[in-house]
């Protein structure tokens, strides 16, 4: 994505690539050969058996999902438009003892940089409020897959993006778009993993409304084989949200009231 949102969203996601090696369970991801990351954990059945198939990861940050993937014995390449995240991933990858391949590349140039197709296209959470432009999305991972080969995503539910994530009660209230529009949402937020930074790190994410995402996977040649809601989300969403035992976020009461995520398995005709 050229442009100026694009390059702060570049510088961000720079940022927040070392403040994420930091902070999350790399050590033990790297140290247990078994391991695999969460959404991995909850995503192998869906998506089914992927031993020896090809597997491109989009947006796959710092690859730690890309790297349980080949611990489930997939062939995987995953792409990211940050470099630091890619250097962190190709540093991992040979800690972790594991074949990948990263490249770094925006979203919208992966044809033209990784010409080829894969068996298996994949999309972990919070990647698609990065992009503005979903019918390019779509048809960018109709391009990447072979004829028969299989697409997957778990996201963020468009509802959950479109509330008020700042409020201190418990209302659920829609104060940000939930289609798509032209102009992003401007996030500042403090760039906590730049130690005596000066000033905030802007970066800006846009909306996209649940059928555009599916329309948008069908008009690109895609066949929907499976659309789930899900009651649990990978992080804290929403500041009364409460962590399970399974690490999965969830609203305290009232889970019912609101989809905190959703998956979509897909085949290439």
């Amino acid at each position: 994505m050229a442009g100026p949102f694009g390059s702060a969203n570049r510088h961000y996601w720079d940022g927040k690539a070392g403040f994420n090696l930091a902070t999350w369970d790399v050590d033990a991801f790297v140290a247990e050969p078994a391991r695999l990351t969460r959404i991995v954990a909850a995503d192998r059945d869906p998506l089914g058996d992927v031993w020896g198939k090809s597997l491109l990861h989009l947006q796959c940050h710092f690859g730690m999902d890309t790297l349980a993937w080949a611990r489930l014995g997939a062939a995987v390449t995953g792409v990211d438009f940050s470099p630091r995240a890619i250097a962190i991933a190709i540093d991992l990858a040979a800690r972790a003892g594991l074949a990948a391949r990263f490249v770094e590349a925006d979203l919208y140039a992966t044809p033209r940089v990784l010409q080829e197709t894969f068996d298996i296209v994949y999309t972990g959470g919070g990647a698609l409020c990065w992009l503005p432009d979903i019918r390019g999305w779509a048809a960018v991972v109709a391009q990447m897959l072979r004829p028969g080969g299989t697409f997957y995503i778990r996201e963020a539910h468009p509802v959950l993006w479109s509330l008020e994530d700042e409020r201190d009660d418990a209302q659920l209230v829609i104060g940000r778009p939930y289609f798509e529009v032209a102009q992003p949402t401007r996030w500042d937020a403090e760039p906590v993993w730049e130690k005596d930074a000066p000033e905030v790190t802007t970066h800006y994410g846009w909306s996209h409304g649940l059928g555009e995402i599916v329309g948008a996977l069908i008009d690109a040649g895609l066949v929907i084989e499976a659309l789930r809601e899900h009651q649990s989300c990978l992080w804290q969403a929403l500041p009364g949200m409460v962590e399970g035992e399974d690490r999965w976020w969830r609203l305290p009461d009232g889970p019912e009231r609101l989809p905190l995520m959703y998956s979509i398995r897909a085949r290439k005709a």
